[in-house]
């Protein structure tokens, strides 16, 4: 059946509208006027046109949505009015999906931590967490608030582990298309001006023509194999045994591995003091650690110390023997433990860890700059060097 939008006025003279559905546009008039609505004017509901899915909600968008929604229950407003407003104040079709379904369980009286389960994709178990601990402390917007610095502090560490990651990235990609352009493109050119040279080529130049020639041949294989490595490693990361082993391996990479390392203790420490502050147990805190540690090492190791606790060890045990945790970390833990002060503690460790990515970071574009650029000397200036080597022995001869 059609579907008709409205405008009208109700008999105190306040405006409505909305939507309505109808045999065709006469029936639907008749039948607002027949509800009491006076003036109604009725048009066809416009056909939308969808390309793609909804807009995708990103953790930014969560983290703004949880901000003002914390600022909406401190001012006393009902759990499902909040989201009839935010359903009204967002463009976002995602978001306004999103809010829309929420609403609406909500209103058939589930629990909002609950609620949040249903929708993993927008909100990871760590939130859920807080949110269900909020609503058992009777203080849901504190804990929405924390949720907030939460994640704010994590975008921004992500945020710096990703650009140490894509500077030498981009820097290897250029020099490899540059490399693959001259071989394909330029030496070919200089080996059919050495074909009548008569006399017996230097080395290094028949190495140069050799790989370019398997380049010339072997076109699709140079760019095609790069790009099977990356769904190769993909799908090797999908699978347990694969992603342990490249978890392992980027840890222990130079200076890309201080900065993972020193990444994901700080997402470690930051995830359980805000755990600890809200109120939820040490185990079932370290199951939410593990499964948001973004490492499979680091998960093991906490797994490991979760089973230590249960059979009454400390935690900074566990932590320490399985080496991948620094050491001033372990004993900070430790020292937590004993004085009772863990979340001050963690909290504390979170921040100088936070500011060691940083410095991490710049020391290693500190150490790569040079290293990349003599890396780039060498292939391109060899190349060069390669090729004017039969015109200098000309030069010599005449």
């Amino acid at each position: 059946m059609p579907e008709f939008i409205y405008t009208a006025k109700t008999r105190q003279g306040a405006k409505k509208q909305g939507s309505i559905e109808a045999v065709n546009k006469e029936v639907a008039t008749a039948i607002l006027r027949r509800q009491g609505l006076l003036d109604p004017k009725v048009k066809k509901k416009p056909i939308e046109i969808k390309i793609g899915g909804d807009p995708k909600v990103t953790e930014k968008d969560i983290s703004i949505f949880f901000r003002q929604l914390s600022t909406m229950i401190n001012a006393g407003l009902p759990l499902v009015q909040c989201f009839e407003l935010l359903e009204k104040g967002t463009t976002h079709k995602g978001l306004l999906k999103l809010f829309a379904e929420i609403r609406e369980k909500l209103e058939s009286g589930s629990p909002f931590g609950e609620t949040l389960r249903e929708f993993p994709k927008e909100f990871d178990r760590l939130t859920c967490s807080l949110v269900e601990a909020g609503e058992k402390g009777g203080i849901l917007d504190t804990i929405l608030l924390r949720i907030c610095e939460y994640k704010e502090k994590s975008l921004a560490l992500k945020s710096k582990v990703k650009s140490a990651m894509v500077y030498p990235t981009s820097i290897l990609v250029i020099a490899f298309i540059v490399t693959a352009i001259l071989m394909i493109f330029v030496v070919p050119i200089f080996a059919e001006m050495f074909s009548g040279f008569g006399a017996e080529l230097p080395a290094p130049t028949k190495i140069v023509m050799a790989i370019s020639d398997a380049f010339v041949a072997y076109w699709y294989l140079v760019f095609g194999m790069p790009i099977v490595l990356v769904y190769a490693i993909k799908a090797m990361y999908k699978t347990p045994a694969g992603r342990y082993q490249l978890d392992k391996l980027l840890l222990n990479l130079p200076a890309i591995g201080d900065v993972l390392r020193k990444g994901a203790v700080a997402r470690f420490t930051r995830t359980f003091s805000t755990l600890s502050a809200a109120g939820v147990s040490v185990l079932e805190a370290m199951d939410t650690v593990a499964e948001t540690s973004g490492n499979v090492i680091i998960e093991e190791a906490v797994i490991n110390a979760k089973d230590s606790i249960s059979q009454g060890q400390s935690l900074s045990q566990p932590l320490e023997e399985s080496g991948v945790f620094p050491i001033m970390v372990t004993q900070m833990i430790g020292i937590g433990e004993e004085t009772g002060a863990m979340e001050e503690m963690l909290a504390k460790i979170a921040d100088f860890y936070e500011e060691e990515v940083d410095t991490a970071v710049d020391n290693m574009t500190a150490l790569m700059e040079p290293a990349i650029m003599a890396f780039l000397g060498v292939v391109i200036g060899g190349l060069v060097i390669a090729m004017y080597l039969p015109i200098f022995m000309m030069a010599s001869v005449v």
